[in-house]
């Protein structure tokens, strides 16, 4: 029996090669979209899962309380992990890092063997970190022990890519680098290990560590042993007991704070609590700006998440209509199988049966198109995704069933309504689609477009704010800067000399230096009060520290007062520029107000007073998800971590090469490298330019698949009324009248869906934009776009089957009939 199920089946996937293929191909390319996104999301909720003591690895974060403002950040001071686990049983281990990116995007690492020229290159992803680091998380080491790879000061582990790069296909172990970091300082460090990273997600993504001692940051530390309220950068983990209670270690926290820092924190004017998240659950906080590596957003998962089930409903949706509307051409066969002795039973199997052949061969091709599409995704998400059947049969199967379901669920319609005919009324002519079959056609047309048309909107609509993000006036001059990091001594030493020399070349303009530059972390902060106002009430600023011609060379925009200058030898000390918002904060009505006053804090015993000597036009040294906040620039009497070079347009790889070379000349043992400013800016809205990059394909695929199920019913609508065709154009109808005829009833059922689904799309995209505080509005025009856009897919759809049958020689027909 069930060979005979297979052999109709199989027969009418052949005789119908059309619907056939409109069937499984949307079906396919629905569990393709779902497949891609579900690899994603899997690996997205995976991140941390493979580490040992996950279950009782736990990240302490912060939330500073700025005079009833709160951030949360994962920086801690320097005592506090040591101190917590003195004071709290609950704690068996602790260990902190420091990520190297707070104050450097590269650190510089030198080998040199002998009198050979030694192997120099800029590395990312460093960290300092606790003795105890990897005692408490993961790490498959190749060579040394991680037990004890970081029990000495100045010693250093390593990735096997980095060892590899450093020292061939050499040992590493007990090996001497030279590392050059503005966070720790210029230090020879001896190699205790390497490790291979595994296959798995982690938030910690590393390519090497640093022991926590033996650096300038150990000087650090130990001048500030007993500082629980400032200094906070470093990342503290815990490991609790077995079957301790974390929230009821938390709820001792308030207590702790305010016994070690409680008196500081009020002399500085601000507040903090603590509290912990589970290390599984960190790269699912986006919350928490500022992390080791960026989160995940549990907002953009949930949007992928629904397009996923959204295309897959709009798969099932094709099937369900194409298999309703040709009912009639089956209504004889189940007529005469009745007749036969055929039972409902047997009728119902027979047809779920041919809809789920159908998802089966569909879900071979998708399994197909997933394994060939999935480098390009992997690139796309910017994530390094694999699927296959040797380490993923479960989720391998979990697709197959859901494929099945998904042809279960596609077919359990049309086989309850095609078993339902009565035999005598289809014999004799008399069947005919049912209302409610007509009315549910429409309602799942309806219900497809406005998912399309919601995905539409959504896709101009974050397009718009990408374009935005890329051409908004920032404030400051963008365009054709070249910023080169300063790492080694020799760099940061002759820093002055660099500029000078660039500055020989006719193509650059001027050249500037300071710590840090816009759009990338600025951790420097103080609490800062004017003068004659009570310290414990100051206003939270962020601080830059720059040279004489930083702000020349960014084009800031003095709006009162001046700018740092030569002419002035006070301006090195005991001098500050403020931008608008800072001079705002501090009760100046106008900013020429702000020139000649006195600014000041209060830091460990130590009173600082700057006076004001100018404001400059608010500009947004931090990306457009946030407001400018206050900001001031001070004249640096440090090393600089960055030179900025300002080129004339045009061509800038020959000016490359000369500022490589004079580079090279004067500090010839360093690696020369270089970024542009305006695309390190344009960085910080990766996931937002990936986010956009998904939603436009997988909208493409989501119209595709209802244009198809539009053309399969355009082709059934124009066959069923083959006959009225040819009589209307005896009696003289148009082409372009029988096309309006038949394209009618779709472009009503398109309106009512645009009409639905503006308003949903509307409060989507809306709720989407208050990630930003600089954002595009959500105007008419969008959905003008949106409308005449989806309007003429659908016409561009259902035309070629209208026009067809509009062109047919209605004698042909009439004949027949």
């Amino acid at each position: 029996m069930f060979l005979n199920y297979f052999k109709i089946a199989w027969r009418n996937l052949m005789k119908s090669k059309a619907f056939s293929f409109i069937n499984i191909f949307g079906l396919a390319a629905g569990l393709t979209c779902c497949m891609l996104i579900s690899i994603y999301l899997l690996h997205e909720v995976s991140y941390d899962s493979y580490q040992k003591d996950a279950k009782q690895l736990y990240q302490m974060e912060t939330a500073f309380m700025f005079q009833h403002k709160e951030q949360v950040l994962c920086a801690t001071p320097s005592p506090m992990a040591a101190t917590l686990q003195r004071d709290f049983p609950e704690i068996v281990a602790t260990t902190r890092l420091l990520p190297l990116s707070l104050f450097e995007d590269k650190t510089m690492l030198q080998y040199r063997q002998g009198s050979a020229i030694p192997v120099s290159f800029y590395e990312n992803n460093g960290f300092l970190a606790d003795s105890t680091f990897f005692r408490l998380f993961t790490y498959h080491f190749i060579e040394g022990d991680p037990r004890t790879a970081l029990d000495q000061p100045s010693c250093v582990v390593l990735s096997e890519a980095m060892a590899h790069k450093l020292f061939g296909d050499g040992p590493a172990v007990g090996k001497v680098i030279h590392v050059s970091s503005t966070t720790n300082g210029d230090r020879d460090m001896t190699v205790k290990g390497v490790f291979r990273p595994v296959n798995a997600p982690s938030h910690i993504e590393a390519n090497f560590f640093l022991s926590m001692h033996g650096g300038d940051m150990d000087d650090m530390m130990k001048r500030a042993e007993n500082d629980f309220a400032t200094n906070n950068m470093f990342v503290t983990y815990l490991k609790l007991r077995p079957g301790a209670n974390a929230a009821r270690l938390e709820a001792q926290f308030p207590a702790f704070i305010d016994k070690y820092a409680g008196k500081d924190l009020k002399a500085y004017g601000y507040g903090r609590r603590q509290f912990l998240v589970p290390v599984r659950e960190i790269h699912l906080r986006s919350d928490v700006p500022g992390n080791i590596t960026p989160p995940a957003s549990k907002t953009y998962l949930y949007i992928l998440g629904s397009i996923a089930v959204f295309t897959l409903i709009i798969a099932c949706i094709n099937f369900m209509n194409l298999a309703t509307a040709r009912s009639a051409k089956r209504s004889s066969e189940v007529g005469i199988r009745k007749v036969l002795g055929a039972v409902k039973g047997g009728l119902i199997l027979q047809f779920l049966g041919e809809s789920v052949l159908m998802s089966v061969i569909a879900f071979g091709l998708a399994w197909a198109f997933t394994v060939l599409l999935l480098p390009a995704f992997s690139m796309m998400t910017a994530r390094s995704l694999s699927f296959s059947v040797a380490d993923q049969l479960p989720l391998l199967a979990a697709f197959l069933g859901l494929a099945v379901f998904a042809g279960l669920l596609a077919g359990l319609y049309p086989a309850l309504y095609l078993s339902s005919f009565q035999p005598a009324k289809v014999l004799k002519g008399k069947f005919s689609n049912s209302l409610a079959a007509v009315s549910l056609r429409k309602g799942l047309v309806i219900f497809q477009f406005v998912i399309s048309v919601s995905l539409i909107v959504s896709t101009v609509v974050i397009n718009d704010q990408m374009r935005y993000l890329r051409d908004q006036d920032l404030g400051f001059n963008k365009t054709a800067q070249i910023v080169i990091p300063l790492r080694g001594a020799v760099a940061k030493a002759q820093c002055t000399a660099m500029e000078t020399e660039f500055r020989r070349n006719s193509e650059v303009i001027t050249a500037g230096a300071a710590m840090y530059y816009p759009g990338i972390i600025n951790p420097s902060d103080n609490m800062m009060y004017k003068q004659g106002d009570n310290p414990q009430e100051g206003k939270r600023v962020q601080l830059n520290y720059v040279d004489f011609d930083y702000s020349a060379t960014l084009g800031l925009q003095p709006v009162a007062g001046r700018l740092f200058s030569r002419e002035f030898t006070a301006d090195t000390s005991g001098r500050i520029v403020l931008n608008e918002s800072a001079a705002k904060q501090f009760g100046f009505t106008k900013p020429q107000a702000a020139i000649g006053a006195r600014i000041s804090n209060d830091f460990q015993g130590n009173t600082n007073t700057f006076e004001v000597i100018g404001v400059v036009k608010d500009f947004h040294f931090e990306d457009l998800h946030v407001a400018v906040a206050p900001y001031a620039l001070l004249h640096n009497r440090m090393p600089n971590n960055y030179l900025i070079v300002h080129a004339r347009s045009g061509a800038t790889g020959p000016l490359i090469s000369a500022l490589g070379a004079a580079w090279h000349k004067i500090d010839p043992n360093e690696p020369f490298e270089y970024s542009f400013l305006d695309e390190d800016f344009q960085k910080n809205y990766a996931a937002e330019e990936r986010l956009s990059a998904m939603i436009t394909y997988f909208t493409v695929m989501a119209i595709l698949i209802s244009c198809l199920g539009l053309f399969g019913l355009a082709s059934f609508s124009a066959e069923q009324r083959i006959r009225e065709i040819g009589i209307r154009k005896v009696l003289g109808a148009s082409v372009g009248g029988i096309v309006m005829m038949l394209s009618k009833d779709f472009l009503k059922l398109v309106a009512i869906a645009m009409v639905i689904a503006s308003p949903l799309a509307w409060w989507i995209m809306h709720q989407w934009l208050q990630d930003f505080a600089y954002r595009v509005p959500i105007d008419w025009v969008v959905f003008a776009v949106t409308f005449a856009a989806t309007l003429g897919i659908t016409l561009l759809t259902i035309s070629f089957q209208a026009i067809k049958a509009g062109l047919t020689n209605p004698t042909k027909n009439l004949k027949a009939e």
